[in-house]
């Protein structure tokens, strides 16, 4: 737990009005050094507990002279740490009367096919209008509550800005089984993007294939994921190109078709990027621009996102044992696009 001594190494808060978190500076002295780091951060910070310490930390808003601080368990150095903290957001959602895609609902959980441009949950700058708001004004208060306050019933997301299928769980026996499930990675779930170029076959003909690497926090960007050597996250992604658009000796885009066998932050963005085809759209991940037909065609399809599409969702119920399949076709920006790639 935090002290409750005078906080007498930090400086006092400053907001930056910019990126609208408030910045902290605390300095940990040789005679500090040598605790564990999040143990010590959260002594020298009142009211700041150990756990919300290490979510910064995963979260890269930690830093000691510069370079980001993410082991919590690692020993504290002497220095100057900075640490970035996102503005709070309401302990509890409101209730907000949005329309909803309802696939499939019963007694126990809820499918939902979100839109993009809605957060899955409240966050720093998506404090209203996300799915958990909607859902309390559809379901009340009968969402399990083991996500907590902040994230009634949530098992699993998907970014604000990809569109697809979600399942939520409104009771508690739905949400443990759907989160076993999720943990042994027994969900069938097949996401479809729109992506810069085509996968390389080393075989000619279209690619398919599996990308593994490990994903953790961008040590240069905060906001972003990255493939690491060491530490992380094990990734799993399977993925079949299912079309290519342009010549095909250097194809411009292609469909592909993303089976995930886990489900990091970011893992289909960062593992198709990886190879050299990164979602179409997609303002964090992938080196340079699309083709010049390609770009004028994603305006005229207006895609102000990420071609990202969360297709297909199945599962067994976890309390009926039914199995359960869901699809969802592309929302109109995407099958746009698609259909004007089709006539490169």
């Amino acid at each position: 737990m935090a002290s409750d001594a005078p906080d007498l190494n930090a400086s006092d808060p400053e907001v930056d009005e910019d990126a609208a978190f408030t910045v902290r500076v605390v300095t940990v002295s040789p005679d500090q050094a040598g605790g564990r780091i999040d143990k010590v951060l959260a002594d020298l910070l009142s009211g700041m507990s150990r756990g919300r310490v290490q979510a910064l930390m995963a979260q890269g808003q930690i830093t000691r002279d510069g370079a980001p601080v993410t082991d919590a368990s690692g020993k504290a150095q002497p220095g100057d740490y900075r640490l970035e903290i996102p503005p709070a957001i309401a302990a509890e959602p409101a209730p907000e009367a949005i329309p909803l895609r309802v696939l499939f609902e019963d007694a126990h959980l809820i499918v939902v096919d979100k839109p993009a441009g809605m957060a899955v949950h409240p966050a720093p700058g998506s404090e209203t209008g996300t799915l958990v708001n909607a859902l309390l004004h559809h379901a009340g208060a009968s969402l399990s509550g083991i996500g907590g306050v902040a994230r009634p019933g949530i098992v699993h997301r998907i970014d604000k800005d990809t569109s697809g299928i979600v399942v939520v769980a409104k009771t508690d026996a739905a949400h443990h089984g759907l989160s076993a499930l999720f943990a042994a990675h027994d969900i069938d779930r097949v996401y479809v993007a729109l992506t810069r170029g085509a996968p390389q076959s080393k075989f000619g003909g279209l690619a398919r294939g599996t990308i593994e690497g490990a994903i953790a926090r961008s040590t240069s960007d905060r906001k972003k994921m990255a493939l690491v050597r060491s530490g992380g996250r094990h990734a799993i992604t399977h993925y079949v190109t299912e079309r290519a658009f342009g010549p095909a000796e250097k194809p411009l885009a292609a469909r592909v078709t993303c089976t995930l066998e886990t489900g990091r932050t970011h893992q289909i963005r960062v593992h198709l990027a990886s190879v050299g085809a990164p979602c179409l759209g997609d303002p964090a991940y992938g080196s340079g621009p699309p083709a010049l037909v390609v770009r004028a065609l994603i305006a005229e399809a207006g895609l102000k996102r990420q071609a990202l599409h969360a297709a297909v969702l199945g599962f067994v119920h976890p309390v009926t044992g039914d199995t359960l399949r869901f699809e969802s076709p592309l929302p109109p920006d995407m099958a746009a696009l698609e259909a004007l790639l089709a006539k490169l």
